[in-house]
């Protein structure tokens, strides 16, 4: 089963759109190596494959690399740092899950904080210009600031998401100027119906 959010059309539109942004692709597929090429192909300027869907991490690397792209690997959360050891020196990112991938929203996972310790000591000895990102409850509100916690210990790139579109007002916004663009009025209506359920659910 494939379920991929943003594919490679919309990682080309957005190169196309803004040809200096840095374009990260995540894939959290099986076998996500059948997909390599296509998002390189798209303008992506790194692709994240997980530890948990190969048994062949260096090779995936190294096919990443080949098409000129950088490479990153991702942990969800209860994988080991450890698993990344043999092969740290060889990639550009590190990425740990903070939530069980599955749907936004989620809480941020506190024991997240020890595995960023971890992997900040051991990029630190061994590849200290690999990136460590961090996904899964981010948020920088005053009562929840995990985006603090998560680069005190250690993470210098972080992912949010319901913590950006997850206030109504953004989302309306961005499907008022997407239909616009598109020259299509009654999508911001059905945009901004699909937001205010996903809203009152999370």
């Amino acid at each position: 089963m494939l379920n991929i959010t943003f594919g490679p059309l919309v990682v080309e539109a957005a190169r196309r759109s803004a040809p200096g942004l840095f374009l990260e692709a995540h894939l959290m597929v099986v076998e996500p190596e059948k997909h390599f090429q296509a998002f390189a192909e798209a303008g992506a300027d790194l692709i994240i494959f997980h530890m948990e869907a190969t048994a062949h991490a260096h090779r995936l690397v190294q096919q990443i690399k080949e098409l000129g792209v950088q490479a990153g690997v991702g942990l969800n959360p209860a994988t080991p740092v450890s698993v990344v050891e043999d092969i740290i020196e060889d990639i550009d990112l590190l990425l740990l899950m903070t939530v069980n991938p599955g749907w936004g929203g989620q809480t941020f996972i506190p024991q997240s904080l020890d595995r960023l310790r971890r992997a900040r000591a051991l990029i630190d000895a061994r590849n200290p210009g690999c990136a460590l990102e961090v996904d899964g409850g981010i948020y920088g509100d005053a009562d929840n600031n995990t985006a603090r916690e998560a680069v005190r210990a250690g993470a210098d790139t972080l992912v949010a998401g319901s913590s950006v579109y997850g206030h109504l007002t953004v989302w309306r916004r961005a499907s008022r100027r997407c239909a616009r663009r598109l020259r299509c009025p009654d999508r911001a209506t059905r945009y901004r119906s699909v937001s205010d359920t996903s809203t009152a659910i999370s």
